[in-house]
Formats: C-alpha cells, sequence, structure tokens
C-alpha cells in the first residue's frame, strides 16, 4: 500500500500545513471515489472545474458546476490513519439509496435531522435516544412538545427492545410489520429509550416502514429513530421532497425517494397494549388489511 505524503498534494494550497500521511486503503479509494476524483486527479491542485484548497485540517473541493461544498476531514497532525468524508453543507439531497445509507448514520450519529422517504409519506427522522436531536425535531416542525412522537425500527425483533410485546400472540407482528401501520404499544421498564422521549407517555408508537432505504437506515443505526413526517404542524403530509422544501435547510440531508403513491393517509395506528383487543386511533391507509390481519389472530375492536 502506498502512502500519500502532504508533499503529494499540491504545495501550493497551504504550505504551512503538513499531513503525517493517509492511508492508501480501501476506505481511501472509496472517498475519492465519492469526490468524483480518481485517485491520480487527487494529486492535482485543479481538477474538472473545481479547486481543491486545505484549510484548518480540510482538503474542500469547491465544484463550480455543481456549487456543493464537500469536505474530506484530515486528521494527519492528531495521529488518525484515515481520512473521513463529510458532507458541510445543511440540506444536501441525495437520492435514498444504499450507497447513502452511511451518511445518514453519521449525521444521526451527530445528533442531526434528516429527511427520509418511508411506505406512506416523507418523515423527519433523528436519534430517538438523542433529547437535543428530538427538540430540534419539534422545533423544525412548530409542534407541541405534548404531542408525543413514533419510532422508527429495522426488524420485528428489535420490537421488544424498546416496549411490551410479551402479551401478543406468536405471529402478530410479523404479520402486521414491516408495513404502514403504527403499533401503539406500553413502554414497560425494560425499554432502553430515554425517558426525555414523550416525557409522562407510558406508551410508544412503533413502525417499521415497508422501504428498503429506512430500513437500512435503522439497521446501521443500530437504535430506534424518532419519526414523524416531513411538514410543518397543521400543514398537509408530503409525498414528495418538494413540498417540504421550506424545510431542507434544517436538515442535514434529504433522501429522495421520489413521489410516494400511497397518499397523503398516513400509517395506521392501533392501540395493541391490552391482550386480544385493539383501537384504531386512526384510518390511515392499512385499515382493510389491518383489521383482517387482527380478525386472524382472534383480536376484538374496542371504541
Amino acid at each position: 500500500m502506498k502512502v500519500v505524503s502532504a508533499n503529494t498534494l499540491s504545495m501550493n494550497l497551504l504550505p504551512q500545513v503538513a499531513f503525517r500521511k493517509f492511508h492508501a486503503s480501501c476506505k481511501w479509494a472509496h472517498h475519492t471515489r465519492l469526490l468524483g476524483l480518481s485517485f491520480n486527479q487527487f494529486h492535482t491542485e485543479n481538477f474538472l472545474s473545481g479547486r481543491l484548497e486545505l484549510v484548518s485540517g480540510s482538503v474542500k473541493r469547491y465544484d463550480s458546476q455543481y456549487k456543493k461544498l464537500t469536505g474530506l476531514s484530515v486528521m494527519g497532525e492528531l495521529g488518525e490513519e484515515h481520512a473521513t468524508l463529510g458532507m458541510m453543507e445543511m440540506g444536501s439531497v441525495l437520492p435514498a439509496t444504499e450507497f447513502h445509507v452511511e451518511k445518514s448514520t453519521k449525521a444521526l450519529e451527530a445528533g442531526q435531522v434528516i429527511a427520509v422517504p418511508t411506505d406512506t409519506l416523507y418523515g423527519l427522522a433523528c436519534d430517538a435516544c438523542s433529547p437535543a436531536a428530538v427538540r430540534r425535531i419539534y422545533e423544525i416542525k412548530g409542534r407541541s412538545m405534548t404531542s408525543p412522537l413514533a419510532v422508527c425500527v429495522a426488524d420485528v425483533l428489535d420490537v421488544n427492545r424498546f416496549a411490551v410485546t410479551s402479551h401478543l400472540p406468536d405471529g402478530l407482528l410479523s404479520s402486521l410489520l414491516p408495513g404502514p401501520v403504527t403499533l401503539v404499544l406500553d413502554r414497560g421498564k425494560e425499554s432502553i429509550l430515554e425517558k426525555s422521549l414523550n416525557p409522562g407517555v407510558n406508551t410508544i408508537g412503533i413502525r417499521i416502514p415497508e422501504c428498503d432505504f429506512i430500513q437500512m437506515v435503522a439497521r446501521n443505526f443500530g437504535s430506534a429513530l424518532a419519526l414523524t413526517s416531513a411538514n410543518q404542524s397543521g400543514q398537509p403530509s408530503t409525498v414528495c421532497i418538494q413540498e417540504f422544501e421550506q424545510l431542507w435547510q434544517h436538515c442535514a440531508y434529504i433522501f429522495d425517494g421520489g413521489q410516494l403513491p400511497v397518499g397523503r393517509a398516513g400509517s395506521t395506528i392501533i392501540d395493541l397494549t391490552t391482550p386480544k383487543v385493539y383501537k384504531i386511533l386512526r384510518r390511515g391507509s392499512a385499515l382493510k388489511e389491518t383489521r383482517e390481519i387482527l380478525d386472524l389472530f382472534s383480536f376484538k375492536e374496542i371504541d
């Protein structure tokens, strides 16, 4: 493997700064591809229509065609062996693909809010266990802190980490999820959710949208995401990213999954806190299918 020194970069950029080394690993090659550079192109001062500048320990690419600012954080002077790629500009729009899952994870770990497609509407998501991130979602939406947030997890087996499921028959959760359904369950004493999420509320709404991207994001993140619709309170829900463009500036990334086909009804919300009975809290987009599944498990509907 070849070590890239500061001398390899154009010393005309900033002579006072020197790198100990860049580790020419697969991750480094991946990062240079993300920047639109071949390995050889990285060693030149000018490429495409942009230029590289070395400022305060960051290699920054200013691309005059796209006018996007991306950063490559360099910690060589601090003994780090690898460079890590990070988007420095809020409100960046990216396609909702597997290729960008790692970006979403880093934003969530940093306490930032991201916008994501689901199987019903576009949503705002953040780390459900970060009080500051949750508070930021409420601020973005202009929503009362007394209105609870649902959480999104990656897999059915994750549900019992955050809520009580012991009273539910085997197979029920996997019949309802993933899908356009929010299950309201008791948190219980064993829930790993922060107490600051929905304070004073003993229940939690849990979703696993039937959407590959948000499932990959939640799985890679490894914990629950606070999830709410991507709109300001009192405004219509959104089914394409252009409909909430005024919120872009508040999100680290907006992941574009195109026009969502289901409509604006949102998920069907059902209360499953009591054994063998259920209550419809919102009809949503999957009421008929949800009732059919609950009937199969001999659940009775209550008002």
